[in-house]
């Protein structure tokens, strides 16, 4: 799916040496919030990122945002688009290669359109969804395939269908759907599971559930919507075509490691940006929202990273009026 870029506020012509109050580095929902509180804070505001929704690009149907009823995923952004664009908020499709502190401003360099400076940054890049890259995935994204169990499983009620991972987000993804689907078949590549023994234990006693271990998927096939998910058994080499209409990919993200290595962002363990409960990065003046940072890790929603973004909005306000109250 694609957003039609003539939605995309135009960028005016700027002044190399003009100054913003902050530039947010992405697109996604986190993004989006960012920048409709910045505005509202009367920030001078600049967005830079590459794709405009984020990973909502690869979502079907949502029905769990709060007053927006089933909607589409690509007319969700439209309609977070719309609502940034009303405050005129100048958004430029390009990507940030890096920023560095120069005095009391940060320069932001971007790939194709060259610098910008801000006296905050919000970092709201998001993660990447690892994929099985098998035949059959990016054709049926949501018509059958998703990467969000929490997000989607109302819509696989009285289905059969398919959990692919070993992990805490696998299995809580196998449990919710079991409530759901009528059957749910758990396939990991491994003997044993990472996830908690709690969970894993729980998603054993659902009578749904069948669990095939050892196993990978080869293939997702369908016609307008999956239809059958092809699994190998990595032992026995044997193929098993399983009749459903969904399949949910739960095998982990790719946090923004490098990036956030090259810029000097304190990550966790994982390579999550570690931020404070106000967004506050260890670099100051610098804050991050969203998929990409150390918080609600395994509860990844558009809530969630719309109301970080407007943390961040309101941190970056403070922090420049604070300095402007030492000067």
């Amino acid at each position: 799916m694609s957003l039609n870029l003539n939605l995309i506020p135009r960028l005016d012509n700027i002044d190399p040496n003009e100054k913003f109050d902050t530039i947010i580095i992405g697109l996604g929902p986190a993004a989006y919030s960012a920048a409709l509180y910045a505005a509202r804070y009367m920030l001078k505001t600049l967005v830079i990122g590459e794709t405009p929704g984020g990973q909502l690009t690869e979502a079907g149907e949502v029905d769990d945002y709060l007053g927006l009823i089933g909607i589409q995923a690509m007319d969700m952004i439209k309609t977070f688009n719309s609502h940034v664009e009303k405050y005129k908020v100048p958004m430029l499709m390009d990507r940030v290669e890096s920023f560095k502190q120069e005095g009391d401003s940060y320069v932001v360099k971007t790939k194709r359109k060259g610098q910008f400076r801000a006296s905050t940054i919000i970092v709201a890049v998001g993660t990447k969804r690892r994929k099985l890259n098998v035949p059959g995935e990016n054709e049926f994204l949501g018509r059958g395939v998703s990467y969000c169990s929490v997000c989607d499983a109302p819509l696989f009620k009285n289905r059969p269908v398919v959990v692919v991972g070993g992990g805490n987000s696998a299995l809580d993804g196998a449990e919710l759907l079991s409530r759901y689907a009528t059957k749910v078949y758990l396939v990991h590549r491994r003997e044993e599971f990472r996830a908690q023994p709690i969970i894993v234990k729980l998603v054993k006693e659902k009578s749904n559930v069948e669990m095939l271990l050892n196993s990978v998927v080869k293939e997702i096939r369908g016609d307008k919507l999956v239809r059958k998910v092809l699994i190998e058994n990595l032992k026995t080499g044997e193929v098993k075509e399983l009749d459903v209409n969904g399949i949910f990919v739960e095998i982990g993200f790719e946090p923004p490691k490098e990036f956030a290595k090259l810029n000097g962002l304190e990550v966790d363990e994982q390579g999550y940006i570690k931020v404070d409960e106000w967004t506050r990065t260890n670099l100051p003046g610098v804050f991050a929202a969203g998929d990409c940072t150390n918080t609600w890790i395994g509860f990844r929603q558009v809530a969630t990273s719309t109301a970080m973004g407007a943390v961040a909005a309101h941190s970056a306000y403070n922090f420049i009026n604070e300095k402007k109250g030492k000067t």
